[in-house]
């Protein structure tokens, strides 16, 4: 009687593929737990491949926690994106602008309440803001920060902020709305509604805007 052997297979990537597996397996993980749930040897797990395979691609966990990073800051800026593509350029150049950047904050909130995990690791390495690679930037080929200075510069240039207010103006809109964020995902507002989160971040955004013009 013929024995039959059993093979397990073993799975293959061509060149690339295993890295972008492994940060797949990463990108799931910090949606279920935030950036300390990022890690190296689960993610090879998950991948299929010995932990020796993983280390072509990332040296060590904090290198994978990096390109995770990378990664949640494209999603991010890819929500920003879509608010930011809803309002159109009209005859009143001002109202477009304040559009904008309300589009940004909204973007921005409504992110980190869909996904907190995503969020807390897109910031959880500190890269210098003005960081761009393909990795962290979305379909304009911008980063969340570079998106918001973009709407600033529209509110420049229609004559609702003078050159001496525009002048850093992005730490102050930003440090306004991840405040908020943070106060809802890790702070005393983490049992209040996503819909009211949502309608306080409204008001937040026109206040900052109005703030700053």
């Amino acid at each position: 009687m013929k024995k039959t052997v059993s093979i397990e297979k073993r799975k293959t990537f061509r060149h690339g593929d295993l890295r972008n597996a492994l940060v797949t397996a990463g990108l799931d993980m910090a949606r279920a737990g935030g950036p300390n749930a990022v890690i190296l040897r689960e993610a090879t797990r998950q991948a299929g491949v010995s932990p020796n395979a993983a280390y072509r691609h990332f040296a060590n966990q904090a290198a994978l926690l990096d390109a995770v990073r990378s990664a949640c800051i494209s999603r991010v800026a890819a929500a920003i994106e879509e608010e930011m593509s809803k309002p159109r350029v009209a005859r009143d150049p001002q109202m477009f602008a304040r559009k904008s950047l309300r589009a940004v904050g909204m973007g921005y909130l409504g992110f980190a309440m869909r996904e907190p995990g995503m969020f807390r690791t897109a910031f959880s390495v500190p890269p210098p803001v003005y960081e761009q690679n393909s990795a962290n930037t979305a379909s304009m080929g911008l980063n969340p920060f570079q998106l918001l200075s973009l709407a600033l510069d529209r509110m420049l240039e229609s004559g609702l902020l003078s050159r001496k207010d525009r002048k850093d103006a992005e730490y102050l809109a930003w440090s306004t709305v991840h405040g908020l964020a943070l106060l809802v995902l890790e702070g005393p507002l983490h049992k209040m509604p996503r819909e009211i989160v949502l309608t306080l971040g409204e008001r937040l955004v026109v206040m900052v805007e109005r703030g700053i013009s």
